[in-house]
């Protein structure tokens, strides 16, 4: 019997930035005992919680069910280990497999090297046994595994996600520097955005927040487009629970009026991958988007205004944006009465620039930008 299996104990990969708002999610799916740790949190659920987690959850990047820990001061302590453990009752020949490591004040000190090491013990215990060996695929592999190891103390987990769930598969076109699909979904929820009135983005570039407000207000599963799932290789996998979990999921779906979401960019080219992207999940085109710059919009009255303007990387490097942002602020007060604005900094100086005083200020990281989200009650 594996970790998992006796604990019922999992470990769900976040962003430090929205540990909180994954932990309200977290409760709402029926998890318990949730305790924040680096880079995730820690919580126990029962099979159809972590079904239900890995279909529905608009935060997380993967959900790892530990399989084994031990004691693993040398390379050759991790080789023996992880040889000890019944691949073949995971995975088959015909399955290919990728594994990700983290390393950390260990002995062993390079993460590529330790998951070579893993993969070793793998293919080595599958070809004495059967003299076969199961395949590596890098890209979209069958099971991802993954190795932490902290304080010479490593754990081997099943990815039961199946590879990251931030790829939600609706995004078919792009532009320069789109918003992660996590980051836009946080933003989303941080507004408290409940469908009370409409939401609009000014700057919707190829549509992620539209997505990310659609599949949220409309209750549809951020994985609903996902063909696998890493939870269906794990040994005591439910199909009949599964099915019924993802059936009650998908008869909650709830339409909403066209043009309740909407949105518009300068570019052509952005309108045009907005327009495409959004038609992946928004089948019956509820979702208004058109192009016009933001500037000529007459207004934007008692809505909620979300929106990812530009800055450094999405342009060209140290470009000066603090007209932009005065302008962006001026049109705020002048035309958007009534309305509250969430707007993302991905450089937060130019929160000094933009001439209004935030309502809420919080740290939300994109990659390795130390981003802003700030809040304007607009009057």
């Amino acid at each position: 019997m594996y970790e998992y299996q006796e604990s019922n104990r999992y470990f769900a990969q976040v962003a430090d930035d929205i540990k909180d708002i994954t932990e309200a999610e977290l409760k709402s799916f029926g998890a318990e005992n949730i305790e924040k740790a680096y880079k995730g949190v820690f919580f126990t659920g029962s099979q159809e919680v972590l079904y239900k987690i890995n279909l529905q959850s608009c935060l997380i990047n993967r959900v790892l069910a530990p399989l084994i820990s031990f004691n693993c001061s040398s390379e050759d302590q991790l080789y023996k280990s992880a040889y000890q453990i019944n691949w073949e009752n995971l995975i088959s020949i015909d399955n290919t497999i990728a594994i990700y490591a983290s390393v950390s004040q260990s002995n062993i000190t390079h993460s590529k090297f330790a998951a070579l090491k893993l993969k070793d013990a793998i293919v080595d215990r599958f070809r004495n046994l059967t003299g076969e060996r199961p395949s590596v695929d890098t890209r979209d592999p069958d099971i991802w595994l993954n190795l932490h190891i902290d304080n010479n103390i490593a754990v081997i987990s099943l990815d039961t996600s199946g590879g990251s769930l931030h790829r939600r598969s609706y995004r078919k076109e792009s532009v320069a520097a789109p918003m992660v699909e996590t980051l836009a979904a946080s933003i989303i929820k941080i507004s408290g955005w409940d469908g009370s009135r409409p939401l609009y983005d000014p700057l919707c570039g190829s549509g992620t927040l539209l997505c990310e407000a659609y599949l949220h207000i409309t209750k549809t599963p951020p994985a609903i487009l996902r063909t696998k799932f890493g939870f269906e290789k794990l040994p005591d996998f439910n199909e009949t629970l599964w099915r019924k979990v993802r059936h009650d999921v998908l008869n909650n779906i709830t339409p909403i009026e066209k043009g309740f979401i909407a949105g518009s960019d300068a570019s052509q080219d952005a309108v045009k991958s907005a327009l495409k992207n959004c038609s992946v999940i928004d089948e019956k085109n509820t979702i208004e988007i058109k192009q016009i710059n933001m500037f000529d919009i007459h207004e934007i009255k008692n809505k909620t205004i979300v929106c990812n303007p530009p800055y450094g990387i999405r342009l060209k490097k140290n470009e000066d944006l603090s007209g932009f942002y005065k302008q962006l602020g001026d049109f705020l007060k002048q035309k958007c009465s009534g309305s509250t604005a969430y707007i993302y900094f991905g450089d937060r100086m130019y929160l000094k620039t933009i001439g209004l005083r935030p309502s809420m200020k919080m740290p939300l990281a994109n990659g390795g930008l130390d981003g802003r989200l700030a809040r304007f009650e607009l009057y």
